[in-house]
């Protein structure tokens, strides 16, 4: 990394989450100062995909009292070997409402089935619809460079979402199992989750048909334990995630106080 290179990601590193700035005030302080209630959207593809990647920072969020919502593109019916889909939907579902609770976060299921996710005008539209309606301030979803079809179509939908809003949001993408499911990731912004990093992996671990402990073990590739303590290591703090900012989304500090 060259010198100027160097300079430009520390820059970086130091900020934050563009309009996610960190402050020294402590979480929920934005009553005090007069911070407005704002509204997170994060699309995942299955049921765990939200709280393996920014289940951290949307714990912030709504520790700080803000409305957090996690769309679900599918109930991960394809998830449990053996089982039927009805079946591992059911179980899914509920260890994803169950992981909601935790991180105070709402669930709402778009209705696509795990392995079989498409993107067509049918459901853009119905994408649309569902972040619309809920007057997302900022949105999250999956890096679309990634080896799974199903985040690549979370992704895709909400991008085209994004471009036909009629009231812009901010978009950004997560990374999750970086190097084997999202692929060339380079941040431009990060959250420092180190208080929250308890709260994140019990939401994750809520999903134990998912044998949970195996994202979290040393060595295997993708590990979100070394994940949240390199991308610390980039902000300078004991853990953290890291983000893309969607090019064109609109600059500014209106997203303070976490």
């Amino acid at each position: 990394m060259n010198p100027s290179s160097r300079r430009t990601f520390l820059q970086q590193a130091a900020m934050g989450l563009g309009m996610l700035s960190m402050t020294s005030a402590p979480l929920g302080a934005e009553a005090a100062v007069g911070l407005r209630k704002l509204k997170v959207v994060c699309v995942g593809a299955h049921p765990d995909d939200p709280e393996s990647g920014p289940g951290g920072t949307l714990a912030k969020f709504a520790l700080a009292g803000h409305s957090v919502t996690i769309i679900y593109l599918t109930r991960g019916e394809a998830g449990i070997p053996g089982s039927s889909h009805d079946h591992s939907a059911a179980i899914r579902t509920d260890e994803a409402i169950a992981a909601c609770r935790i991180l105070g976060a709402k669930p709402v299921f778009a209705g696509q089935v795990d392995g079989a996710s498409v993107i067509t005008n049918e459901w853009v539209a119905k994408m649309e619809r569902l972040i619309a309606d809920e007057k997302p301030d900022l949105v999250f979803t999956h890096w679309p460079i990634d080896s799974h079809k199903d985040h690549q179509c979370a992704s895709q939908l909400t991008i085209q979402a994004w471009v036909r809003a009629q009231a812009k949001f901010e978009l950004y993408f997560f990374e999750v199992c970086t190097g084997s499911q999202t692929m060339v990731f380079h941040p431009t912004d990060y959250v420092d989750i180190t208080d929250v990093q308890d709260l994140k992996h019990r939401a994750l671990y809520c999903h134990v048909s998912q044998d949970p402990a195996k994202i979290y073990t040393p060595g295997l590739p993708g590990n979100h334990a070394i994940m949240e303590e390199y991308r610390g290591m980039q902000m300078g703090v004991k853990a953290a995630e890291a983000f893309v900012r969607m090019v064109g989304s609109k600059q500014g500090n209106t997203i303070v106080g976490l």
